[in-house]
């Protein structure tokens, strides 16, 4: 992976192998198999450096940067779909987008500070890790930070709590909890008679028999 100034570059090789044993020599020569996705356009087969790719996975899948493809041409691209067994990564979708159009994408959210109602004794909960969100390619991040300091036992934060950065449209619900502040779990115990509480009980008993 280069940095071509601000974007990232992963160079791909064109393949024509498609089945299973060809596939197999592949990734044992450290290559994933991949297929590059655009708008009116089939699949192109590809593969790409295994080690390059994983650099690239851990930016995130809404972290836009260049495929160059070897004898073709350099297009941006995002990851649409990864495969995974084991650590290792089996097979890659890359989606061709265009720099001047809105897109799609969920983003992982990146949870900062601990709650005050944990502090108090509360369970802080979150109820989704990812928030989808619209805007030009450029404007996306890789992750959406969200202090939850201030959350009180009780409380609830909901996506349309959350403060995007500009360029940026929430297309997940905004009434949509992304976390809670439960309060903590008593639990109750039965009360156990004593020996001497339960005898008067038995003597009562074996009367009314009489």
């Amino acid at each position: 992976m280069k940095s071509n100034g601000k974007m990232a570059q992963l160079t791909a090789t064109p393949r024509t192998e498609k089945k299973g044993a060809a596939l197999r020599l592949l990734r044992q020569g450290g290559r994933v198999p991949a297929v590059v996705y655009g708008p009116g356009q089939e699949g192109a087969a590809i593969h790409v450096d295994e080690k390059e790719m994983l650099k690239m996975a851990r930016t995130g899948r809404s972290e836009m940067f260049n495929l160059n493809v070897e004898g073709g041409k350099t297009v941006p691209v995002l990851i649409k779909d990864q495969q995974e067994r084991n650590g290792r990564l089996l097979h890659v979708d890359f989606l061709q987008i265009s720099k001047n159009k809105p897109i799609s994408v969920s983003v992982s959210i990146d949870f900062q500070g601990t709650a005050a109602g944990s502090k108090a004794g509360g369970v802080f909960q979150t109820q989704e890790t990812q928030l989808e969100v619209e805007g030009l390619p450029a404007d996306l991040p890789t992750s959406i930070e969200v202090d939850v300091s201030g959350l009180e036992i009780g409380d609830r934060l909901t996506a349309g709590d959350i403060k995007l950065d500009k360029g940026l449209t929430l297309v997940t619900s905004p009434d949509s909890i992304v976390a809670s502040v439960m309060p903590p779990q008593a639990v109750e115990e039965e009360p156990t008679a004593s020996a001497d509480e339960a005898a008067p009980e038995a003597e009562e008993g074996q009367s009314a028999e009489e």
